[in-house]
């Protein structure tokens, strides 16, 4: 694990088939909590159902929500390998995890999902909704149904099965935390219907919290920029690799680690009077809000 102070300006070129793509694959590997991170039990007690836990943002924010102390179920789609990983980090700090195979596209199984988190963990206080999937298309034409299907299937109807179902076992005081993007904002011309969706998380985000406002529940976003994570080599060519994250006025991608401790300050009584709204971290650009 690269500590903060040895993170790389440039990348080595790489790139992976298939998505959503594997951490333990990466070189260099993705830093999911900075050396020194303390925790100070802001979530003590809590229990958590991260999706795209596995790996990524989604790993570091399973980890850094544990070492604030909550038990945590995460959400994965095939990456054996880094799920029991990433449930390995959990346990090390002395929390309960639980890790969860299958397809968020599907309605069923994030039902089946929140009543195994409920039933193993002992309740749900905070749902993160993380997973996402992109492909790379240059062209509109090039989009076709099938993908354009998929993504959005993936990305903006899977928070809604999953919010669904978590509600139904949450009360005043719990979150939920959405991740959006920085693409929300300002488009990509590469990546339409992934930043389409990203739009339509920032708008369920909003929309979400004042609809649960009375209920005390807050809901929040987090709208990343270039984090290296798995998602990248599984999505880009290695040339494209290799410059990711050079476009920022920081000059280089940014680490899973630099980003989860958003998730913990919206998650916890730290962010009690905020909902509706997006923290971003994305390196220094500039974006509407």
């Amino acid at each position: 694990m690269k500590t903060m102070a040895n993170k790389p300006t440039k990348l080595p070129a790489q790139e992976q088939e298939q998505q959503p793509g594997k951490e333990h694959e990466m070189t260099p590997q993705p830093e999911y909590i900075r050396k020194g991170y303390k925790g100070s039990d802001k979530l003590k007690g809590k229990k958590a159902l991260i999706t795209g836990g596995d790996s990524g943002i989604g790993r570091a924010v399973a980890v850094h929500f544990a070492r604030e102390g909550a038990d945590v179920a995460i959400v994965y789609l095939n990456e054996d390998k880094d799920a029991k990983d990433t449930l390995k980090l959990i346990e090390a700090e002395g929390r309960k995890g639980l890790i969860l195979s299958g397809d968020i596209g599907d309605e069923k199984f994030c039902r089946d999902a929140v009543q195994r988190a409920v039933k193993e963990l002992g309740g749900l206080d905070i749902l993160v909704n993380n997973a996402a999937e992109q492909h790379e298309q240059s062209d509109l034409k090039d989009i076709s149904k099938d993908q354009l299907q998929r993504t959005f299937q993936t990305n903006i109807f899977s928070m809604f099965y999953m919010t669904k179902a978590a509600l139904e076992h949450m009360k005043g005081g719990s979150a939920v935390v959405n991740s959006t993007s920085v693409t929300s904002y300002r488009g990509s011309d590469h990546l339409m219907d992934y930043a389409s969706t990203k739009g339509a998380i920032t708008a369920f985000t909003r929309s979400l919290s004042a609809n649960l406002a009375e209920k005390k529940i807050r809901v929040n976003a987090v709208a990343p920029g270039p984090i290296w994570t798995p998602l990248i080599p599984a999505s880009f060519d290695a040339e494209k690799v290799k410059e990711f994250g050079q476009n920022v006025p920081l000059k280089r991608p940014g680490q899973p680690s630099e980003v989860a401790p958003a998730y913990v300050f919206l998650a916890s009584e730290d962010g009690s009077y905020i909902t509706g709204q997006v923290i971003h971290v994305n390196g220094g650009e500039q974006v509407g809000s």
